[in-house]
């Protein structure tokens, strides 16, 4: 292999630094409007009166569009098993179709104007008359109320190996602990935009999404067109993070604009508009109970979780699914439970569930170290299982965690640090160590790709994935130059587009795999072809054969456009990954260190120091795979310390809506992230690929709540972990 494993710049850098990169809101068209969103003010009721006079006399307004003169719409599609698309429909909610109000924020009218200046001043005049219904919105008043979630193939409520509250009642050493996360909302560097054109009865969209296909399917389905009528396109996308993976009011409302102006409509939220409109990750009351013998090992390991879903959408996150894999315990239960709410529906946020059951299960763990003890590391390798701890039978496809903890100790330097919390101290700085694991489960998606090799030698892959700022294009390049045996600069890919042959969403770390995956498959098949040629012409090397064949180009495809042909894939999918499933646990894993430093005084922490170690099975590029852990262990970060979204408990109002309120990472708050990779095929993968995009993420709350209470000596569980909880 002379490309796969380099460390190669991305192909799209040079159009991004250069400002040529064309995003979803900087596409015109001639007669091209612009709009704005107007928002409901409660939770739940019916409009009763709209006055829109002051906003329609603007200079520059077209329209107001409101549920009294919006064009119809289709209801929002009910999920289907073999059509996951419909599963991620954001909300059920059918936009200005009636007068029922579902959420504060949601959408009531939209101004279509001549300029953006024009619709936002005209959608501030919109003033709406409510009959209030009384609503549930206070998720902590709820908790008594939350029922086990709904089963499904996709999200299973939980699980169970013989009976693990007795056992921690029997058992020698126990914890039972109780850990909260809080609300979080998607802050991507690019804000979600939609550029809508009607063409007769046929779409073309522009939109910030991470799901072009579903996007498609979409779309078509709610103004009851085909599919093939409906273009959707995503070339560059600035962020998404799970935020951009649902479809979410604006884009549907920009289509319904421009449908019903007949002229080109760009809709762009503004910062404040995503928390109204688009879901976050859920918050989380989670109990983890730890029962073990003296000497560490697990007899029993309860991780129960209670979220909250819209009673209008929303899915229940997997906040306990690492912890049925993680450990050895003798007994086991885990379980999902959730409470519905008349807020806007959460949804996908960056490793959603694992993200924040990390959090809460690596704390226990380190807290139970502590009872003991034992090192942390220590402990967990004792209870490391050799296979799937929930059924005793399914192995381990990958799993190379004591390699991790080796490595990862040796690089931070775990075993010179003095265990005993506040024992260390540099000035007014305490300072504090800790150490989780890392993990996120591996999957795989259907994806339709053709591979042309041209006569100059030049290759073109198209598949109409994503490229929110991964390098996803670049990998697909590599994987293609070595299949083939072509230099890396030979092969072009052409992505970002629902004309191209379908792609799969870039959401739960598959994208990588599912697509390289075809892209082998097209190659091969490109190359029997080739052979085929050539014994009829009797040329050698690619140019010989195709210019004896006297054609331009030879092309191989995987997969069908058709609509037969994308069912028979959905369900070429869908089996094996049940078989598969039924044999082995895949995941991507990895070990986080933390140092922190926390002012003795005034409870200011600083993050000084951070090492990762994963395993993500075989790395096509190592510099652009290193960029999405370090982004992966940021986010986390803020998770850590920072994020938190603020609901009125009485109204159901987010009143942090915006990055002055809201608190993310900045530079000053980040320490030079060293990462390293184990870089080991996983045998039952695609070209041996885990997926890397998530699993940075997990962990990072634990290792800076480990490492506080190492230098502190206290011990935090409810996230963010701010100053005035350590005072």
């Amino acid at each position: 292999m002379t490309a796969i494993g380099k460390p190669l710049d991305r192909v799209d850098g040079n159009v991004k630094t250069t400002g040529a990169a064309k995003f979803a809101a900087e596409h015109f068209y001639p007669g091209l409007t612009h709009a704005a969103l107007v928002h409901s003010t409660v939770s739940r009721g019916r409009i009763t009166t709209l006055h829109t006079d002051k906003a329609r006399a603007v200079p520059g307004v077209i329209t107001v569009l409101t549920h009294l003169n919006a064009p119809a719409l289709k209801p929002a599609p009910k999920p289907r098993l073999l059509n996951l698309a419909l599963w991620f429909s954001g909300t059920s909610v059918n936009y200005l179709q009636s007068d029922e109000v579902h959420w504060v924020g949601e959408p009531i009218a939209v101004v279509i104007a001549e300029t953006s200046a024009a619709a936002r001043e005209a959608a501030a005049l919109v003033h709406a008359e409510y009959s209030v219904v009384n609503s549930v919105v206070d998720f902590a008043a709820a908790e008594e109320d939350a029922q086990p979630q709904p089963n499904n193939p996709i999200f299973p409520r939980g699980a169970k190996k013989g009976d693990a509250e007795a056992a921690l009642a029997a058992a020698p050493v126990t914890l039972d602990l109780r850990y909260t996360t809080p609300p979080h909302n998607h802050n991507a560097l690019e804000l979600h935009a939609t550029t809508a054109v009607w063409d007769g009865d046929r779409l073309t969209v522009h939109d910030a999404t991470q799901s072009i296909d579903w996007f498609r399917t979409h779309l078509a389905l709610r103004f009851g067109i085909p599919m093939t009528n409906v273009r959707v396109l995503a070339p560059f996308v600035g962020g998404a993070f799970g935020g951009k993976f649902a479809m979410w009011p604006g884009t549907v409302l920009a289509a319904l604009a421009a449908r019903a102006i007949g002229r080109p409509v760009r809709l762009v939220l503004s910062r404040e508009a995503v928390y109204r409109t688009v879901g976050g990750r859920t918050p989380s009351i989670q109990r983890v109970a730890l029962g073990a013998d003296r000497a560490g090992k697990l007899t029993a390991l309860v991780h129960t979780s209670i979220t909250r879903t819209g009673r209008v959408g929303g899915y229940s996150e997997p906040v306990t699914s690492q912890s049925q894999h993680l450990y050895a315990a003798e007994n086991i239960l885990v379980r999902h439970d959730v409470v519905q709410l008349d807020l806007l529906p959460n949804t996908f946020m960056r490793a959603p569930g694992e993200a924040i059951g990390t959090f809460a299960l690596e704390s226990a763990i380190d807290e139970l170290a502590c009872e003991l003890g034992i090192d942390p590391i220590e402990l967990r390798l004792r209870n490391e299982p050799a296979v799937n701890p929930i059924d005793g039978k399914k192995k381990f496809s990958h799993r190379m965690l004591y390699e991790a903890y080796t490595l990862g100790a040796e690089r931070f330097g775990w075993y010179e640090r003095n265990p005993e919390p506040r024992s260390m101290r540099d000035g007014r700085w305490l300072v504090g160590m800790g150490v989780a694991t890392a993990y996120h489960p591996a999957l795989t998606l259907p994806a339709n790709v053709t591979v042309r090799l041209s006569a100059d030698g030049s290759v073109l892959v198209r598949c109409g994935f994503q490229e929110m700022g991964m390098g996803a294009a670049t990998v697909q390049a590599q994987i293609a130059a070595d299949a083939l045996g072509v230099p890396f600069e030979a092969v072009r890919v052409e992505y970002g587009d629902s004309a191209l042959p379908m792609g799969p969403t870039a959401g739960g770390s598959p994208q990588t795999a599912s697509v390289g995956a075809s892209v082998v498959q097209a190659c091969e098949e490109l190359k029997r072809s080739l052979k085929t040629m050539a014994r009829k012409t009797g040329g050698e090397g690619y140019e010989a054969i195709l210019r004896r064949a006297n054609v331009p180009h030879v092309e191989a495809r995987v997969g069908s456009e058709t609509r037969l042909g994308r069912i028979a894939g959905r369900a070429r999918f869908l089996v094996p990954f049940g078989r598969d499933n039924q044999r082995w646990v895949r995941a991507a894993s990895g070990v986080q260190f933390c140092e922190v430093r926390v002012d003795a005084e005034t409870g200011e922490t600083r993050v000084s120091r951070w090492v990762g170690v994963f395993d993500i099975g075989r790395v096509i590029n190592p510099k652009t795979a290193a960029s999405q852990m370090r982004g992966g262990i940021v986010m986390g970060l803020g998770l850590a310390l920072a994020e938190e979204t603020l609901i009125d408990p009485r109204t159901g109002r987010i009143m942090n809506p915006s990055l002055a309120e809201y608190h993310v990472p900045v530079h000053a708050d980040i320490p030079p992230i060293d990462v390293s990779f184990l870089d080991d095929p996983d045998p039952t993968m695609p070209l041996g690929i885990i997926g890397g995009g998530e699993v940075s993420v997990t962990g990072v709350g634990a290792a800076v709540a480990n490492a506080v209470h190492h230098a502190t000596g206290k011990r935090v569980r409810d996230l963010p972990i701010t100053l005035d909880k350590l005072l």
